[in-house]
């Protein structure tokens, strides 16, 4: 699955995984009000094969795949 990742300016460590950015248009108020300004950090290509750092990878695409995103906190930090 192709991802955009973004990085979260006021919140650091915490990024949010999206499966097209057009997604982030509608995420929730309050994500968004969470986030703050968010900056581009990436494009990937995300499989079950692929080892994610501190992410369970199947998450990440369960994530994608029901709401079209995935917010990742620092290591430690539950949602």
């Amino acid at each position: 699955m192709h991802c955009h990742v973004y990085a979260s300016r006021r919140k650091s460590e915490t990024y949010l995984w999206l499966r097209d950015p057009a997604l982030l248009e509608t995420l929730p108020e309050a994500l968004r009000q969470v986030l703050g300004e968010l900056r581009f950090v990436l494009e990937v290509e995300l499989d079950s094969a692929r080892r994610l750092p501190h992410q369970d990878t199947e998450q990440v695409l369960s994530h994608l795949l029901e709401q079209g995103w995935h917010l990742q906190l620092p290591p430690g930090e539950k949602a």
